[in-house]
């Protein structure tokens, strides 16, 4: 177990997974499209709103505790969804399950996973997880994933909706990103810089997409996957389908990729139990305004009405605190688990969701409340958000 009492912020684990990483890999994860605008935004924006100080309140008896559609959780934090987690780091998905149930935070798998359903039901003792569903042209594959995701007790399905068409994302295109690499030059110079993440990638059989390779048709190898996933999304998505997969699921359904108060209605009005405001860590439409920008018009359209969650560019417990205030009930995290993942593994993950617990705890006691519940916009300062 590494000692990581040194590591005091989500800055210091990015550093080191940029170490650690192979680029392409890192590339994916900590990047944007076209110009990355929005991504840049997503973190900056959070920046530009201030907090009030408050004094002489007394600071006891401090929870963090909250809700996520009705799951107790440590914090209102989840981890989101990211794709090719097990490229970061070695099984990183069934590491990040682990250290999330340990913590007390919901984890969502990506159907764009590289550890598969069942790993993560098999190495986490069955325990609750939430499943991230793409919709394919291939109906009968997405429900065959619906009914591995009821097997593998996924408790609450999360339908991305801002993803019918890929964002173009110019350092994928550079790298020739491919999973795995592609054995060319540039990447085996690459590669024998990063020898700790060669070792973990030797030790494991899970190097390509576990929850799509063996289970859908035609895909065979490695070559056809690839060819499957780029004339698999469905560009033709709509509300129709999103009521057609919360008939098949039957459970909790979350709405992901909210950026505009005519869809958070419209999601509101489907049935759905959450929605999250999300650009997609700023990965599909350059030029879009960060979620934390968007977020108080949606709340204040139909937060009465459906949970209202926010994810992109939290880089600290203070923006979760900001974004709680501005109305979030939750918050997803992204690029700061994958620092940590890809830093430290699953001892990266847990110290990311130190770093987050402590850093809104603190933050939370300074702005006068003791109660994560209790919190609103009144510990912001005006103008500033």
């Amino acid at each position: 177990m590494p000692d990581l009492s040194k590591i005091t912020c989500i800055e210091d684990l990015r550093v080191v997974a940029k170490r650690r990483v192979p680029r392409m890999f890192y590339d994916y994860a900590d990047s944007g499209a076209w110009t990355e605008s929005t991504y840049r935004a997503n973190e900056s924006d959070f920046q530009k709103i201030k907090l009030r100080q408050r004094v002489a309140v007394n600071m006891e008896g401090r929870s963090t505790r909250s809700t996520m559609i009705g799951q107790d959780v440590a914090m209102p934090v989840a981890i989101a969804p990211t794709g090719l987690t097990g490229m970061q780091h070695a099984d990183g998905e069934i590491l990040g399950a682990r250290a999330a149930k340990a913590f007390g935070i919901p984890f969502t798998l990506s159907t764009m996973s590289i550890c598969s359903l069942e790993d993560i039901a098999e190495h986490t003792g069955r325990h609750p997880f939430w499943f991230q569903l793409y919709v394919m042209k291939d109906r009968d594959f997405i429900e065959r994933l619906i009914e591995r995701a009821r097997a593998a007790n996924v408790s609450a399905l999360q339908l991305t909706l801002d993803l019918q068409i890929l964002g173009q994302r110019h350092k994928d295109i550079k790298n020739g990103l491919s999973t795995p690499p592609k054995p060319t030059i540039a990447n085996m110079i690459n590669l024998a810089t990063k020898p700790h993440w060669c070792m973990g990638m030797l030790g494991t059989k899970r190097r390509t997409f576990g929850n799509i390779a063996g289970h859908a048709k035609g895909v065979k190898d490695l070559s056809s996957l690839s060819s499957w996933t780029a004339e698999q999304f469905d560009p033709a998505l709509s509300w129709a389908d999103v009521e057609w997969i919360k008939k098949r699921w039957g459970g909790k359904l979350i709405l992901k990729g909210i950026m505009d108060v005519e869809d958070a209605r419209l999601a509101a009005s489907s049935g759905a139990d959450a929605l999250i405001v999300s650009n997609h860590g700023g990965r599909q439409l350059d030029g879009a305004p960060s979620s934390i920008a968007a977020l108080p018009a949606i709340v204040d359209a139909v937060g009465s009405e459906i949970e209202v969650w926010m994810d992109g560019g939290i880089r600290s417990g203070q923006d979760v605190l900001k974004a709680r205030a501005l109305g979030a009930r939750g918050t997803l995290i992204g690029r700061s688990f994958l620092y940590g993942l890809g830093a430290y593994g699953q001892a990266g993950v847990t110290r990311a969701l130190q770093i987050l617990h402590k850093e809104l705890d603190i933050t939370m006691a300074f702005c006068g409340r003791t109660d994560i519940e209790n919190v609103d916009s009144s510990i912001l300062l005006p103008g500033t958000f």
